[in-house]
């Protein structure tokens, strides 16, 4: 396989967005990734852009107008206007207004859609947007930190292109927000390694969550508990996979890398080392399949930069020195200014070799139902979503664009949306 061209996004903006002071997302990390993505000089090995705005209209592709519109017009200084939709909409401590917020969430949106784009043209064959993978998000609701879910709306622009799609989320958390989108589809295979029990959130993703209607059996949950260590991930994200892309053969990946599945995580629970979280990646990049890698949960910001500028240069091919180099944030990575993030040395793994057999025996079981790739009729391919202009404060984009037309005619994503389209008619 030759060299893969690798196409990332990146906004300095990321950097001005702030959730509150004793909030633990902080989009500062991004910032501090850039910043040793820059000292490294694996800029040079990568098509480096910066990502355009989503349109709301191309954000209701998926999320219910009403909410897209809603975002777009809650600030702090109006919220207490807002008070019944803010408790309709989930937005709470866990997802706060602050400023900026809708502008925050079209450009990590944009930069999906924009490298699913890249991807589908063939103009990259990886495309990179850490301040994406916010999978928690639904379609009228935030959750988890998350407000628009940028990987729906990613996987809905590759299925244009491509008959299937395969989307892995190594985050401590549940891809529920991605799971629920396309439970009923066999378009889309949803694959999840996550923290599960104890009430840890988001309390789905049970290993007999396996889909519905067309997609039963097209959705997998991998449920670990605590001290989940590198030899625990592999035992079961190689050969699970290793067997997905021979069954499923997807035409795209799209990859949720959350880092707080390392140890030492603030609000993690596993005891994954650097090169384990990354070695996951390595292992997905060697089948030259297009590729969405993105961010998502993470919550140690100095182990967030070195982990994502790690698995960086794992997929432009380019080794780099265990030093970090000097950068505007290099205080944050004292004392020993490395890159290495290693696992607790005593934290005792909850997998029993048991457990891990019972996962990887009841996994390969529902696989079998799927002996052969699914028969996907394709439809005509849409055109590529352009809109020249977009008032805000005005809705006047016709009622069934907004709704997403592609979405709602071809895809199965979410129920009632017919129901919607009337009802949101009665009032036009």
């Amino acid at each position: 396989m030759g060299k893969q061209k690798v196409a990332y996004f990146y906004d300095s903006e990321f950097e001005t967005f702030y959730f509150g002071q004793n909030h633990p997302m902080k989009p500062h990390r991004l910032a501090m990734t850039h910043h040793l993505v820059l000292g490294y000089g694996l800029h040079k090995k990568m098509d480096v852009y910066k990502p355009r705005r989503a349109y709301p209209v191309e954000l209701a592709q998926f999320h219910a107008t009403d909410y897209v519109e809603f975002l777009s017009r809650i600030t702090p200084d109006n919220a207490k206007q807002y008070a019944q939709q803010l408790h309709m909409y989930n937005i709470s401590e866990d997802c706060p207004v602050f400023d900026g917020l809708f502008k925050f969430c079209q450009l990590y949106a944009g930069a999906s859609i924009e490298g699913a784009l890249k991807l589908s043209h063939g103009l990259c064959d990886v495309a990179i947007n850490w301040s994406g993978g916010l999978h928690h998000a639904k379609k009228s609701e935030a959750s988890g930190f998350c407000y628009v879910n940028d990987l729906v709306l990613a996987i809905l622009e590759l299925l244009k292109y491509h008959s299937r799609v395969l989307y892995i989320d190594i985050d401590v958390h549940h891809g529920d927000g991605v799971e629920e989108a396309f439970y009923m589809t066999d378009r889309v295979m949803t694959v999840s390694f996550h923290k599960y029990g104890d009430y840890f959130f988001p309390g789905t993703g049970s290993l007999t969550d396996t889909g519905a209607l067309n997609g039963k059996f097209y959705s997998i949950n991998v449920p670990l508990k605590d001290g989940t260590t590198d030899d625990t991930f592999h035992a079961l994200f190689k050969p699970i996979l290793r067997k997905v892309m021979e069954v499923f053969r997807p035409g795209a990946i799209v990859m949720q890398c959350g880092a707080d599945s390392l140890a030492h995580d603030r609000l993690g629970c596993f005891n994954m080392s650097l090169k384990g979280h990354g070695e996951a990646i390595r292992f997905m990049k060697e089948f030259g399949i297009p590729m969405l890698v993105t961010g998502g949960g993470g919550y140690t910001k100095r182990n967030v930069a070195r982990c994502w500028t790690y698995e960086t240069s794992i997929l432009t091919d380019t080794p780099i020195n265990e030093q970090l180099p000097k950068s505007d944030y290099h205080e944050y990575f004292s004392p020993d200014f490395s890159l290495n993030v290693s696992a607790h040395k005593v934290m005792e793994d909850g997998n029993t070799k048991a457990d891990i057999e019972r996962i990887r025996r009841e996994v390969f079981e529902n696989l079998r139902h799927l002996a052969h790739a699914p028969s996907v009729q394709m439809h005509e391919v849409p055109p590529d979503f352009k809109v020249a202009s977009y008032d805000y404060e005005a809705d006047e984009i016709p009622l069934e664009e907004r709704l997403g037309k592609y979405a709602r005619e071809h895809l199965i994503i979410r129920e009632g949306v017919e129901e919607e389209f009337h009802r949101a008619a009665a009032y036009d």
